[in-house]
């Protein structure tokens, strides 16, 4: 019987071959299929910026328990002092108790006879905890204190997953009774920040107003565009106020925005302050939100990487459309495959393991291959994934770890982290062109690429073997050529998949334990670093270098080379 299998998948090989499908055949006979991957190492296409470098969390309060601190220290060190946090709830009401889709401060208050009270006691501690950690905050001025909002009954939601997302919506999200108040509200809140940390630190952070005021009518705003924009002139004047050199923009629309993003911009540009009687309001970024749009199939996932890079390139277009902005710094306030971290279900299965961290390498690739053809300067994509504290063991939340054990996806951006330098040109045989991805996804074929840097002495090549559908697929056998330049040797090669930098599939090969034992625990810790694997072939001659190395499905890959020029040679 398995001689008759043998001859059956060679007689597909061959069919396939003579068809014209080569590197496909491999798909249908479950072989590694071939790739070939030519980077042009002196061909410089633009600075890699470290857009991959902030983070968010609708949770603020998680930041300061004992499993948000350790993953606080791990965003912090991956690039101390540049790394940013974002998070809602800093304004909202409450004991500082912290809660799924929930979180609140008390900062604002009113006594007996009508008057502010102001506390920071729990902002300090979000801040303190991020800034000591070499994280900055990202600072989204929210949301409406219960004793200033319109609408202020009820109050504080009870929703946890399986209910409606809409009842969420409660008092936080509406207006201010008085618009002189909240103003005064947010100056004093900057003043404290600009007193406890020093005006330059605070002024070096980004400020911005609420989020996704465009998500009418049952979303994060209860009130009206033009109160939207109201609120934001009166925010923007009182950060300024107390930090003139502030960074402040938005609006953190829910997707592009479409005509809500393009009216705030004409707001920004050309309409009355509502605050300050000016013409304009300040605007040193913009801000907008893209998410992907996934599917269960009923036995395993479907990525929708399309709508979320279909986002992006509407959200540049947008920018673009105004001539003075295209120098203006974008940041994709939430860039995330799908919309709410906390929710749960077969649908969210791919979060804890290879297909999200591959995700993640694939798109972030593009969303530089964006930048390049709108012409904009994307200063980052902010990754709406944290942990949350004291649930069971690969719940299935977005997270970045889970009981502070990291997961797959947090080992990309130590690979991110890791690069520096220039873009270079790249080719590959099977990475999936950006407008074939933009119509329909990563559907067919696979998609193998790679996004390629260099630095002083330094070449970096981060490898992704993606595909939209969670399901098994034949490895693919890359031969990697560097061309232009054959004085690299290999130092380091770090991979992510089934077998190596991750947690969770180390998890499941225990049997998924509910209550990890002690040696389980420091089993899966050490599951979950990011694992150096054998370097791969490397074959010079006098036209450049080839490497060949195999990479499986939903695997990610960073090799690392140093000129032999370089003082540094040794291997890490």
């Amino acid at each position: 019987m398995n001689q008759v299998r043998q001859t059956l998948r060679l007689s597909l090989t061959l069919a396939a071959l003579l068809a014209g499908e080569g590197d496909f055949a491999a798909v249908r006979a479950d072989e590694p299929f071939p790739v070939e991957i030519a980077v042009q190492t002196t061909e410089r296409i633009g600075p890699l910026r470290p857009i991959w470098r902030f983070f968010g969390a609708d949770e603020p309060n998680y930041v300061y328990m004992k499993d948000g601190v350790k993953l606080v220290k791990e965003l912090g060190e991956l690039r101390p002092g540049e790394v940013y946090f974002r998070a809602h709830n800093l304004l909202t009401s409450g004991d500082g108790t912290p809660a799924l889709k929930w979180g609140s401060t008390n900062a604002f208050t009113l006594d007996d006879a009508g008057r502010p009270v102001y506390d920071w006691t729990i902002t300090d501690r979000i801040f303190d905890t991020l800034i000591a950690r070499g994280v900055k905050p990202y600072v989204e001025v929210g949301f409406m204190p219960e004793a200033l909002s319109q609408r202020p009954e009820p109050y504080r939601h009870e929703w946890r997953p399986g209910l409606p997302y809409g009842e969420i919506m409660t008092g936080w999200r509406y207006p201010p009774r008085d618009y002189s108040m909240w103003e005064e509200l947010v100056f004093q809140f900057a003043s404290h920040c600009a007193e406890r940390y020093g005006a330059a630190e605070a002024a070096s952070w980004y400020w911005e107003t609420w989020n996704e005021a465009n998500s009418l009518p049952n979303g994060y705003w209860g009130g009206t565009r033009e109160e939207f924009f109201t609120l934001h002139d009166h925010t923007i004047a009182a950060v300024r106020r107390a930090l003139p050199d502030a960074r402040v923009g938005g609006p953190h629309s829910a997707g592009d925005g479409g005509d809500f993003t393009r009216a705030f911009l004409e707001h920004c540009l050309r309409e009355e302050n509502s605050a300050t009687g000016d013409v304009g309001t300040p605007l040193d970024f913009i801000s907008f939100h893209a998410k992907g749009a996934p599917h269960w199939e009923g036995d395993h996932i479907r990525m929708g990487i399309a709508a979320h890079l279909a986002t992006i390139d509407r959200g540049f277009r947008i920018v673009a459309s105004f001539p003075e902005l295209r120098k203006t710094p974008i940041v994709i306030g939430e860039s995330d495959p799908e919309g709410c971290a906390a929710c749960q279900g077969s649908m969210f299965s791919y979060r804890n393991g290879s297909v999200y961290s591959s995700y993640t390498a694939a798109s972030f690739a593009r969303k530089y291959e964006l930048a390049d053809r709108h012409g904009v300067h994307l200063e980052g994509a902010l990754t709406w994934a944290f942990e949350f504290e004291d649930q069971p063991y690969f719940a299935g939340f977005r997270q970045l770890a889970s009981n502070s054990i990291p997961l797959p996806v947090l080992n990309v951006f130590r690979m991110f982290s890791q690069m520096s330098g220039d873009r270079v040109a790249v080719h590959s045989t099977a990475q999936a062109d950006l407008d074939a991805i933009l119509r329909s996804g990563v559907r067919d074929k696979p998609d193998v690429g790679c996004l390629a840097s260099v630095g002083k002495d330094r070449l970096w090549l981060l490898l992704w073997h993606y595909h939209d559908d969670d399901v098994e697929g034949p490895d693919a056998s890359v031969a990697i050529r560097l061309d232009g330049d054959a004085s690299y040797r290999l130092v380091s090669h770090q991979t992510i998949d089934e077998q190596h930098s991750n947690s969770y599939a180390a998890w499941r090969r225990m049997g998924s334990p509910l209550a990890p034992s002690k040696e389980q625990f420091e089993r899966l810790k050490s599951a979950a670093q990011l694992e150096e694997v054998e370097l791969p072939e490397l074959q010079p001659d006098s036209d450049g270098t080839t490497v060949t190395t195999k990479l499986p499905r939903q695997a990610v890959s960073l090799i690392e080379f140093v000129k032999l020029s370089s003082e540094n040679t040794t291997p890490r």
